[in-house]
């Protein structure tokens, strides 16, 4: 197999794989090209089928038992194959950190709400509350003030 890259600042930006057939490789190559930050939208699995979820229709990116998901605006999560660091490197400017496994969607927060601990959640438009850090709280403050 050989790999080639050239960098050419005059020429359009394309990706053109030739391989003997489809496998795994180039699935994951296209995956890759599509969930590229130019692109606005994320290619996520459930255990039967593979979406692409536009950023906007994402409540929630997270970090469940080791594994990162994306959070539909209606709740369903869908598994990403990409680690939360590499993703929140494409996550659009609309995303805020909600704690240190957790980016959320501001515009499908509804509100924050004090907990009798002391602790702040995240409501999400479908019902989902999420957890806040108070280092994170404190930034999004600042953000919207």
């Amino acid at each position: 197999m050989k790999y080639t890259l050239l960098l050419d600042k005059t020429k359009e930006e394309s990706v053109v794989v030739t391989a003997h057939a489809p496998s795994r490789l180039t699935e994951e190559l296209e995956n890759l090209v599509l969930s590229y930050a130019g692109t606005d939208r994320i290619s996520a699995f459930t255990e039967d089928e593979t979406v692409f979820l536009p950023f906007g229709d994402i409540s929630s990116v997270t970090v469940i038992d080791r594994k990162t998901y994306a959070v539909a605006k209606d709740g369903k999560r869908y598994r990403l194959r990409a680690t939360l660091t590499e993703v929140a490197e494409v996550l659009p400017t609309y995303f805020i950190r909600l704690n240190k496994s957790t980016f959320a969607n501001q515009n499908h927060i509804v509100r924050f709400v004090a907990t009798f601990s002391g602790a702040v959640d995240a409501v999400f438009s479908s019902g989902v509350r999420e957890y806040v850090s108070r280092r994170c709280f404190a930034e999004i403050k600042r953000r919207f003030s």
